[in-house]
């Protein structure tokens, strides 16, 4: 089994329930952690054998900063959708941080899991 790390995705998106957070664009911190199952791509070194993250990255970006969200929960599970949509992935964990989401917090953060 491979495990992919993303870390550190820095999006921005409209995320929250207040009028400033309706309003206005905030940033979000994405982390990722996905296993599947390598054994072809270690052989034949191709990436047609891989399970490509930056096909799986591009489509985060696309969807996190092309939508709005009122809740973490909301946004996390949308994007654990997107990652488990490939049939490759047996286990995906995504985290998503919205820094300075409390006063005197460096941030607060949703982690979601799914597996198959």
């Amino acid at each position: 089994m491979a495990r992919i790390r993303v870390k550190d995705l820095r999006l921005r998106t409209y995320i929250g329930i207040k009028e400033e957070e309706i309003n206005n664009k905030q940033d979000v911190l994405i982390n990722l952690t996905i296993l599947y199952p390598a054994v072809d791509a270690v052989q034949v070194n191709d990436i047609e054998h891989a399970l490509n993250y930056r096909t799986i990255t591009k489509a985060i970006i696309q969807h996190v900063e092309g939508h709005r969200f009122a809740l973490l929960e909301r946004l996390t599970q949308e994007i654990l959708d997107l990652v488990m949509s490939h049939p490759s992935v047996r286990y995906a964990e995504v985290e998503v941080d919205k820094p300075h989401a409390l006063r005197f917090a460096e941030s607060v953060s949703i982690t979601l899991a799914g597996h198959r």
